[in-house]
């Protein structure tokens, strides 16, 4: 399915609406934040979306980048979970109004890895230690407060690694469980 850009998006004369601008986030979001905030910068604030996930995560700062934009502009977002949604892709999914997973769709939670590719001195690295654990806890409560839930199962799941069915998120009570058939509300409409 093509994406819709916001001149698409919206009512020409004598055109009815065509529904929300759809974007993909798939793949690791670091390697596609670019884009992927250029689509979000491309909705109105107060404006609608759906959005499919299908990511093994990213950057956290990406993640945080895209929470930001959809809070901060008030984007009425739909996310729709086609595949997976794991470690940072699970930021923006919780910061979505509307959170539809199926059967199928997949979530990792686990802690935050810290990897570097640069050569840096004994200081710095005690000083990114430091503000990577400080990042942690507070990306663990961020999350917590996007899903709207208690942290004990959350994080429970973080601490263990755990990956979780479509299924479980619904039970969970943090997404809407929906068969893999058409779906009315993403129906583009005449």
């Amino acid at each position: 399915m093509t994406p819709r850009g916001p001149s698409e998006n919206h009512s020409a004369a004598g055109e009815e609406d065509r529904g929300p601008i759809e974007i993909a986030l798939v793949g690791d979001l670091t390697d596609n934040e670019g884009e992927l905030t250029d689509r979000l910068l491309g909705i109105e604030p107060g404006g609608e979306c759906s959005i499919y996930f299908d990511s093994p995560g990213g950057s956290p700062y990406c993640a945080m980048s895209l929470v930001s934009l959809l809070r901060l502009r008030d984007i009425r977002a739909t996310a729709i979970v086609t595949g997976e949604c794991s470690s940072a892709a699970l930021w923006p999914f919780a910061a979505c109004g509307r959170r539809l997973v199926t059967p199928y769709s997949v979530f990792l939670f686990h802690t935050m890895k810290w990897q570097s590719e640069e050569h840096i001195g004994i200081k710095e690295a005690a000083e990114w230690s430091r503000h990577f654990a400080d990042l942690e806890r507070e990306m663990d409560v961020l999350l917590c407060d996007l899903f709207g839930r208690s942290s004990e199962l959350i994080s429970e799941w973080i601490r263990t690694h755990r990956y979780v069915t479509g299924k479980e998120m619904a039970k969970a009570g943090l997404a809407e469980l929906v068969p893999l058939e058409p779906l009315s509300c993403l129906a583009v409409r005449a």
